[in-house]
């Protein structure tokens, strides 16, 4: 069952007779409508909407609620997903795979491997800097 929630928060149901709340995109905004879905799925995660182990919606479902384009959805749940937060495959349900920590963590890492290329260091150079450490 899909229904409204308070603050103009889309439900859409998940397994477990949980629902995950979701706020519709600003289309007005300057962050882009994959970023604004991977950013509500990653709050509906660390507010304990859906766990690890838990199935969420299909993309089709969701974006039918949040009135975007299938193909939106899918960008942010592989966004998602390369953050070690999905699980995901063709024809397979999507599940949530780890915690908002983790998907922080690996988000820090990425940005630090793409201000150390912007500097002009490679991926290998940045590993053996990172053992160098305490």
């Amino acid at each position: 069952m899909i229904g409204v929630m308070p603050r103009v928060k889309q439900a859409v149901e998940i397994p477990q007779d949980d629902t995950l709340a979701l706020s519709p995109v600003d289309r007005t905004g300057k962050t882009l409508l994959h970023e604004q879905v991977a950013s509500e799925i990653r709050r509906a995660i660390a507010d304990g909407e859906a766990g690890p182990g838990q199935r969420i919606p299909q993309a089709k479902d969701l974006a039918a609620v949040l009135g975007v384009n299938t193909n939106t959805v899918l960008r942010a749940l592989r966004l998602l997903r390369e953050e070690g937060l999905l699980e995901m495959g063709r024809g397979k349900a999507i599940t949530i795979a780890g915690t908002p920590e983790r998907g922080a963590l690996v988000t820090r890492m990425k940005e630090l491997v793409d201000f150390g290329r912007r500097q002009g260091y490679g991926r290998e150079e940045l590993i053996a800097m990172m053992r160098s450490l305490p």
